[in-house]
């Protein structure tokens, strides 16, 4: 098969795949460390998903009043409903304060205030001394500040001369017989060719999987690449039934209105004018945690006082914080409100409804970015020559819920740590593993099959019915009666997958066939989603299960890992590992399960 397809091969101390937040400081990491370093990328470094991350990066800098990172991490275990590993939550929240600090002597363009600091604003589930009120911990460049990340963040790995293969498609891993990962295959859409990276170290940055669902803020490159190659490699994934939906999308474009804004101010009502919120979170209101607001939304809307002709949305006011405020403070989401909701934000609400915005589960990582294997015998066993940073890792600093601004958190602090282990594992002058001629095979045989795939289904058709049975039955509100029904619809829909038919057999910018490789990853990721959810008998952060409407701590008080079946039907067999329940220091205690009220 590979002898049909020129297959160019390269040597790299480092491989990362993906070039948003969590890849560029991988990549940058380690070549500061002096790694020889290749970047791959499907899209442009600047085009990343990261780009549109608009409110914050939560650290405790203190700068608009009193902060500490314990109140962080107490915030953050909170907002993950308990499920969240305190050692690596403990590492987050204490990395905050100089991984910001970095990005500020890279060049990151921060809002200011008067006195010079960087500016920082409220958000939700972020408070003062655990929970008495909220706090200003997001560090903001105004409403674009994963923008302005993005751009520092490649400029430095230009100034320090990273390589970049732009425009690349990775395809699958190459692993060792022994289980531990020597490299990747990738197919380069401007030339045709296919590559086989032979790395010392692998780190997976390929961000979420949010295009499993019909509405989403997701940009259309978000399809599990990452997960897919993983679950392929038969590794699993983890804690995947947990999907936040962020409370304001704008109603029928699903265009990203930040919480910043609510943060600046901004609040919701319904129908009847009624500031909701204060039934639902009546200390923090309009500011508690994402999964909180948007089923107090989708409540709003169940009880019929939606707003609209169909009482289908809510709206989010601005209007009263006045132009000048707004043009400063908010002037991509005035623009974006104006160009997908054709309204005026300095004048009247904004139509906005929960939409499909981050997955809390990914590939299982320990705290130093490391993939594991889990086992009955060691459930923190890993995978040598493999790592994972960002959205497509699960490591686990949100569990349940990931709170607002830790999201662009998580990519510097993990992207970095990834960085600083590859540096001590991975040694420049040792010399490389030979590749096997039938090293990538698979790869190679996968991308041949559905070059040429001749069935009746186009990849469009699979792919909606797919969103439209995630987006219908995985929702802000499950039963098992709709987890068990979108199971089904699901695995039927799966099957149709070898009845793909692709039109385009070329092998230059075909994005026939780039959208077919995405399709196998997208639906490897929403069966493992399905499947983990509607096992899951408890309410648990963004998993609102109305049978089971209580979290259980006895029972489910751990992370589900979904093996995906990819040559079989995408069949999902479901184990679990255990929450880690301890700290990295003595400097801060387990903070222990109590109810969560906001």
């Amino acid at each position: 098969m590979s002898e049909s397809y020129k297959i160019i091969d390269h040597n790299y101390d480092v491989v990362v795949m993906g070039a948003g937040g969590a890849g560029l400081r991988a990549t940058l990491g380690t070549v500061e460390a002096g790694l020889k370093t290749a970047c791959i990328t499907k899209v442009f470094p600047t085009r990343s998903h990261t780009v549109a991350a608009q409110g914050g990066i939560g650290a405790s800098l203190g700068n608009m009043s009193e902060d500490h990172w314990q109140w962080h991490m107490y915030d953050t275990v909170k907002g993950s409903d308990w499920l969240g590993d305190q050692d690596a939550i403990e590492y987050m929240c204490r990395n905050a304060v100089p991984a910001v600090h970095e990005l500020e002597h890279y060049g990151m363009p921060f809002s200011r205030t008067e006195d010079g600091k960087i500016y920082q604003r409220p958000f939700g589930g972020h408070t003062r001394d655990h929970g008495k009120a909220p706090v200003e911990r997001a560090c903001a460049a105004a409403d674009r500040t994963g923008h302005a990340m993005l751009h520092t963040l490649y400029q430095q790995c230009l100034k320090n001369k990273a390589e970049f293969f732009v425009e690349y498609i990775a395809l699958d891993l190459i692993m060792d017989e022994d289980g531990s990962c020597k490299g990747l295959v990738a197919w380069d859409l401007d030339t045709g060719e296919l590559h086989r990276f032979n790395a010392k170290m692998v780190i997976l940055a390929s961000g979420g999987y949010g295009r499993a669902f019909f509405s989403c803020t997701s940009a259309h490159t978000c399809t599990g690449d990452g997960h897919g190659m993983v679950a392929r490699a038969g590794l699993g994934l983890q804690d995947m039934e947990f999907v936040q939906f962020h409370p304001t999308g704008i109603y029928g474009s699903g265009c990203l209105i930040t919480e910043g804004a609510r943060g600046e101010g901004g609040y919701l009502t319904n129908s009847e004018g009624e500031r909701f919120m204060e039934r639902y979170a009546p200390t923090v209101k309009d500011l508690a945690s994402r999964d909180v607001v948007s089923r107090g939304m989708a409540q709003e809307i169940r009880d019929g006082r939606g707003v609209g002709e169909h009482g289908e949305y809510i709206h989010l006011h601005l209007e009263h914080l006045g132009s000048e405020v707004l043009w400063e403070r908010l002037p991509g989401i005035t623009e974006t409100a104006k160009i997908f909701a054709g309204v005026d934000a300095t004048k009247e609400p904004i139509p906005v409804l929960p939409t499909v915005h981050y997955n809390m589960g990914g590939i299982p990582t320990n705290y130093k970015g490391e993939v594991l294997r889990p086992t009955a015998k060691d459930p923190n066993a890993i995978v040598p020559g493999l790592m994972a940073a960002g959205e497509a890792a699960c490591v686990s600093v949100h569990g349940a819920n990931r709170l607002g601004t830790n999201s662009l958190l998580d990519l510097v602090v993990f992207g970095r740590a990834c960085g600083l282990h590859a540096a001590e594992v991975v040694d420049a002058k040792a010399s490389f593993k030979e590749l096997k001629a039938t090293d990538g095979e698979e790869a190679v045989e996968r991308f041949d099959r559905l070059r040429w795939a001749k069935g009746s289904r186009p990849t469009a058709d699979i792919r909606l019915e797919m969103q439209r049975v995630m987006q219908s039955n995985c929702g802000v509100f499950r039963t098992s009666e709709i987890l068990k029904e979108g199971k089904d619809k699901l695995s039927e829909t799966a099957k149709t997958l070898p009845d793909v038919g692709v039109s385009d057999r070329s092998l230059i910018w075909n994005s026939d066939l780039v959208e077919t490789l995405e399709l196998e990853n997208l639906m490897t990721c929403a069966a493992a989603t399905m499947n983990s959810a509607e096992a899951r008998h408890e309410s648990r952060g963004a998993h609102a299960h109305e049978d089971f409407p209580k979290r259980d701590d006895e029972v489910w008080m751990k992370h589900t890992i979904a093996k995906v079946d990819t040559e079989k039907g995408y069949g999902v067999d479901l184990t679990y590992r255990p929450v880690n329940t301890f700290t990295l220091t003595d400097e801060v205690s387990y903070i222990e399960p109590k109810e969560r009220v906001y």
